[in-house]
């Protein structure tokens, strides 16, 4: 199976989550992140890179299209899609290429889902109606992912 329901009752559970997912990724890996605004995207974010030790560089994406951080491992591009078009204008910015050079977090990854490549991962975001501190991520794996993988996250 390659579909989780993971539900985070708190900024630091995404975040926690976010560190965890971190830890298991390698360069090439890329994470898809979807979801209406305020929905936890961002907590995602700064959480994945503290496991790095950059909560303090985060900065939104959202007029550049990308931020690069740099990692002793590999860079981590964080990628906001939300101003494009479509796929076609990630081709145009040489947005493709990034994919095996480093790891890859899309923001409003749906955009150009025809762009992004055979493996990845793919979390939703979703708000609690009845309590706005819930979050659930509906993570999806697209692809070829072993269950040593998937055993370590969940």
């Amino acid at each position: 199976m390659n579909n989780f329901k993971l539900v985070s009752n708190s900024e630091a559970d995404t975040m926690n989550f976010a560190k965890k997912l971190a830890n298991n990724l390698k360069k090439g890996d890329v994470v898809v992140l979807a979801g209406e605004l305020g929905s936890g995207k961002t907590k995602f974010v700064e959480g994945f890179l503290s496991f790095f030790g950059l909560e303090d560089e985060i900065s939104s994406p959202t007029f550049t299209i990308v931020n690069e951080y740099d990692t002793e491992n590999f860079p981590i591009y964080h990628f906001d899609v939300y101003r494009l078009e479509d796929y076609t204008e990630f081709y145009e910015i040489g947005g493709d290429e990034y994919f095996e050079n480093g790891v890859c977090l899309i923001e409003w990854g749906e955009i150009i889902k025809e762009a992004l490549p055979n493996r990845y991962i793919h979390i939703t975001f979703e708000k609690d109606d009845n309590n706005e501190n819930i979050r659930v991520l509906n993570i999806e794996f697209i692809g070829n992912f072993d269950n040593n993988f998937l055993g370590g996250l969940f």
